[in-house]
């Protein structure tokens, strides 16, 4: 948090609520390639801010345990990248109070408040369920080693947590593709229109049990440092800003984009990781700020045990 600004770092978790391979990339880990991973639901509804059941199957909550065991809840969210890692920023693990530790991960979830989670098919005129979500116990937890918590800026703010067991995928669990190919290495994404998604707040001060989304719009890296260098925050190119429509989201939510395998299928890639944004949701023109995933591929790739 920084003091007097308008500004905050999404570290501050105990006040959020959850707070291709490629020809052009060959792969040297069991990542899975489009097809299989970054799926594009066929009943998707663009404009409309409540999620599907099966929409982004990848997304994760990651729950707390204090020292005498209780449960803290979820305070940050991730993003399931195989069947046995989930990708999260690394103030999720380093930025957390001493007494608490990440315990496990939640997959499968769209409605927090009911279990199995259903919605209504509005074509059909019937209920439709989700399965049971699935809680996974955390195994081990790798913060990258140029990560520090206290620099504003929040360089290097990425994490891989390594689930206890093998998750099987379903319609409502699936991994999201990593941004391999050069040309997304290369990107700076710039006027690019994403989408992001989580359960903690939309627009102007409402917030939903149930996970949403939004479509934002990639801001220059130019025009949002000339607006946090003014508060001693400085940005570089590991970190892509997006617009704020999507406000105070869970720390470690995906900035998402699309991409082609062919002319027919479409499959979602991860561009960033939720990490700084301005303290208030009535601030105009203060981007949230990401960690740009594409600077770490490779980082990834060398940590990912098989």
């Amino acid at each position: 948090m920084i003091r007097k600004s308008p500004v905050c770092i999404a570290a501050v978790l105990i006040v959020s609520f959850i707070s291709l391979t490629s020809a052009e990339s060959p792969l040297k880990t069991n990542l899975p390639e489009p097809g299989q991973c970054g799926n594009v639901i066929k009943n998707r509804i663009k404009g409309d801010n409540v999620t599907k059941l099966d929409e982004y199957p990848w997304m994760a909550l990651i729950e707390y345990a204090k020292e005498d065991g209780n449960s803290t809840g979820h305070r940050c969210s991730g993003n399931l990248i195989n069947n046995r890692y989930v990708l999260t920023v690394a103030h999720c693990i380093n930025g957390i109070p001493k007494t608490w530790k990440p315990y496990r991960v939640r997959l499968g979830e769209w409605d927090t408040t009911t279990d199995p989670d259903c919605d209504r098919d509005t074509q059909n005129n019937s209920e439709v369920c989700a399965d049971p979500h699935v809680d996974v116990t955390i195994e081990k937890v790798t913060v990258h080693e140029k990560y520090n918590s206290s620099l504003k800026s929040q360089p290097n703010n990425i994490a891989l947590i390594r689930l206890s067991r093998n998750v099987d995928y379903t319609d409502f669990i699936r991994p999201i593709c990593l941004p391999l190919k050069d040309t997304l290495k290369q990107s700076t994404f710039d006027g690019n229109k994403m989408e992001v998604s989580g359960w903690r707040q939309l627009g102007r001060k409402t917030s939903s049990n149930i996970k949403l989304k939004a479509e934002v719009p990639v801001v220059p890296l130019s025009e949002c440092q000339s607006v946090y260098s003014k508060h001693n925050v400085d940005l570089g190119t590991s970190h892509i800003c997006s617009g704020n429509d999507f406000c105070r989201s869970e720390s470690g939510g995906p900035l998402m984009g699309l991409d082609s395998l062919n002319k027919d299928q479409l499959y979602y890639y991860i561009a960033g990781l939720f990490s700084i944004a301005p303290s208030s949701c009535e601030l105009e023109g203060w981007p949230n700020v990401y960690t740009k995933v594409s600077d770490y591929v490779d980082w990834i790739e060398q940590n990912i045990e098989a």
